[in-house]
């Protein structure tokens, strides 16, 4: 009992419910908004939903993984980045940029046999993300730039950027993309083709997923060492959190700010490597100007996740999974965009839950001292009516003794008179 007890009071359980409440609160106010929209198939909209990637087997859950792996590593910049203190908003530009890293090295280095030209097409991504997130850190560390401002700057430079670039080098005119990556630059299955196909006859309908999903959870798990089990992430996290403190510990507060940066962006550019080294059935880069949808989703996937690298493996495959099933509710004559919508609303509501998740510690401590002082007045209360209790029981004892004395004395009095007598 007393175990269960420190359970439902942890800090991991109120961030899992947390959590879990606020994803059931907007899945509601989804609901809501296909009743609005088209009532007689809310229902059945609302079940797509739910089934995710479920809708289409084995194959769906696939590309749920295979969507969720680039939501896995911006969110992880972005938590890693609040973790530390900051706020990274250039993910989007640190993924492009990542991406067409990947691409040009997977088009163009066609000298590199397997596996090392998969290999040096992630590592060039995500040496380029964090080369993006540098000119941020820097600004943020040595000219006091809010990073917020500087990275949604960022993110547009890199959009531009990117489409310039892959126009420039690897640019596939007739379908206004970018080109394939070679087959030796293509990312292995990592046995997830044994998995996650569909039968068509005698022949298997692969999805996307690749070992790519590995990756992203592997990394999730060294940054959750490098976090919480480390002096290097002790020192990040407390120059984050108080630069004056560290500063006058003898931490390098300027270069642990760089460093966050640069480690977010290195995530963010990764995420965009395994998402277009997929082949020929994989995403390739559009050449438009809108900024990458992956680099803003992985806000929510870090707010939902609680910035916690674990947690945000599992809110990464979930945005991932609602969206799959969003894609499919274009048959009941619904717009994807109510998943947007939902997204949108547990954004929000997991911002509610993480100001009450602050609140409640101080509702319960005040509720707490509160109790303990009225207990404790109570008790005097209780104190006070005890004694006085006894004092009148000692008082009442003293008057009936006095007056038995004098009973005692008027009887003696009146004996001896008749005696006299």
């Amino acid at each position: 009992m007393k175990r269960l007890k420190n359970l439902l009071i942890s800090n991991a359980f109120n961030n899992a419910y947390s959590s879990i409440f606020s994803i059931l609160i907007g899945l509601l106010f989804g609901f809501v908004v296909l009743l609005f929209s088209n009532p007689s198939q809310a229902v059945d909209g609302f079940v797509i939903i739910l089934k995710g990637g479920f809708s289409t087997g084995a194959k769906g859950m696939g590309q749920v993984l295979y969507f969720a792996t680039p939501l896995i590593l911006t969110g992880l910049s972005v938590g890693f980045a609040f973790k530390t203190g900051l706020f990274n908003i250039g993910a989007a530009g640190q993924f492009i940029m990542g991406a067409f890293a990947a691409v040009y090295i997977g088009a163009k280095w066609t000298f590199l046999p397997a596996p090392w030209h998969w290999i040096a097409a992630l590592v060039g991504a995500a040496l380029i993300g964090g080369l993006w997130a540098l000119i941020p850190g820097l600004l943020k560390a040595y000219l006091n730039v809010h990073e917020v401002i500087s990275t949604i700057m960022m993110n547009y430079i890199g959009m531009y950027m990117a489409n310039h670039l892959v126009k420039l080098y690897v640019f596939d005119s007739k379908k206004n993309l970018s080109m394939n990556v070679e087959p030796s630059a293509v990312l292995p299955k990592g046995g997830m083709d044994y998995v996650f196909y569909n039968h068509l006859g005698s022949a298997k309908d692969l999805s996307t997923v690749n070992c790519g999903i590995w990756i992203a959870i592997v990394i999730a798990i060294l940054m959750y060492i490098v976090l919480n089990k480390t002096t290097f992430g002790y020192e990040l996290k407390a120059c984050g959190l108080n630069p004056d403190a560290s500063k006058y510990a003898g931490i390098n507060e300027k270069r642990n700010i760089v460093l966050s940066m640069v480690i977010a962006g290195m995530l963010a550019g990764l995420g965009g490597g395994l998402l277009y080294l997929s082949g020929a059935n994989g995403r390739r880069i559009k050449v438009v100007d809108v900024l990458a949808a992956e680099g803003f989703n992985g806000i929510p996937v870090a707010l939902l996740g609680l910035s916690n690298p674990i947690g945000i493996i599992f809110s990464a495959i979930f945005i991932s999974y609602i969206t799959q099933g969003g894609n499919y509710l274009q048959t009941l004559d619904f717009v994807p965009e109510v998943i947007d919508i939902i997204i949108a609303c547990i954004i929000y509501f997991s911002a509610f839950a993480l100001i009450f998740r602050s609140i409640l510690p101080r509702i319960i401590k005040f509720s707490k001292e509160r109790k303990t002082k009225q207990n404790a007045a109570d008790s005097r209360a209780t104190a006070d009516a005890q004694y006085q209790a006894q004092e009148d029981t000692a008082r009442a004892a003293d008057n009936g003794l006095d007056n038995v004395t004098e009973t005692t004395d008027s009887t003696q009095a009146e004996s001896a008179e008749e005696g006299d007598q």
